[in-house]
């Protein structure tokens, strides 16, 4: 698998509180979730990205004030005139 690695400073982590391991979770989840609301990945794919259940992502997108629905406002026009 490969891995990626980057730097950060100790003043960020000491500012968040947060040790190295839950940096890293904490950073795969808001890519995850910033993916996900582009369309540029499914649920199942953004909680494999993070290392949680598809059920874990969908509750965890509630904390960044995302939508598990990847719907737009043009789409719901359409689907509503189609009835």
């Amino acid at each position: 698998m490969p891995r990626v690695e980057f730097q950060v400073s100790e003043g960020v982590l000491a500012s968040l509180r947060w040790d190295p391991d839950r940096f890293g979770r904490e950073l795969r989840l808001a890519a995850a979730v910033k993916w996900y609301e582009n369309g540029m990945v499914s649920q199942s794919r953004a909680a494999e990205i993070v290392g949680i259940s598809r059920a874990e992502f969908i509750e965890a997108l509630g904390g960044f004030k995302a939508t598990p629905f990847q719907v737009n406002a043009e789409e719901l026009v359409v689907e509503a005139t189609d009835e």
